[in-house]
């Protein structure tokens, strides 16, 4: 027998002052079988520093078309393809091309130190792709925060990010490997 998803129900506050963007944001988050609770809490941070009444999540690990979220144009376009891991160079530049601007998101530490490396000079001839890096450290201190119903405030100011619930923070300095040409 196949294992299923397990569902979270989160309520969501964003305060993100460098984008002067604020809401509350009822999400269902669901975590694929084989998806640590790190990296669901992630997507849900990364939801956060990306919010916005279009951004919603994706199949995910269930679909190799699919990013983990994305932001589409009401013409059906994608506006935004967000991803978390270590993607192979053509899935990179698939995504750079179906999509106005690309968000890879790196967290697991020396791997993917090792992963940028060769993959640095390609992507620099990507002129939509950010590539931002979250020390492996940080992501796993929101699993902490991880719980079925969950109610998480999110603050973002000069860059830093701050997700709590209440009784826990967790403090995010994310580090930008590659940044998008303006």
């Amino acid at each position: 027998m196949a294992l299923k998803a397990t569902v979270y129900k989160v309520d969501l506050q964003v305060a993100d002052m460098d984008r002067n963007c604020y809401g509350d944001y009822a999400l269902t988050v669901a975590q694929h079988p084989s998806e640590t609770l790190q990296r669901m809490m992630l997507r849900i941070l990364i939801f956060a520093l990306h919010a916005d009444e279009q951004l919603s999540f994706t199949k995910g690990l269930s679909s190799t078309e699919e990013p983990d979220l994305w932001n589409r144009h009401l013409h059906g376009g994608i506006a935004e393809w967000i991803e978390l891991g270590q993607p192979d160079e053509k899935r990179v530049r698939k995504a750079a091309g179906l999509a106005d601007q690309v968000t890879l998101y790196c967290y697991s530490g020396s791997s993917a130190e090792i992963w940028w490396k060769p993959m640095q000079s390609k992507a620099a001839k990507l002129n939509n792709l950010k590539v931002v890096n979250i020390a492996a450290e940080t992501v796993a201190e929101l699993a902490r925060l991880a719980d079925k119903n969950m109610q998480l405030q999110c603050s973002i100011q000069d860059g830093t990010i701050w997700l709590g619930n209440g009784e826990v923070t967790v403090e995010v300095v994310p580090q930008v490997w590659q940044a998008v040409d303006d």
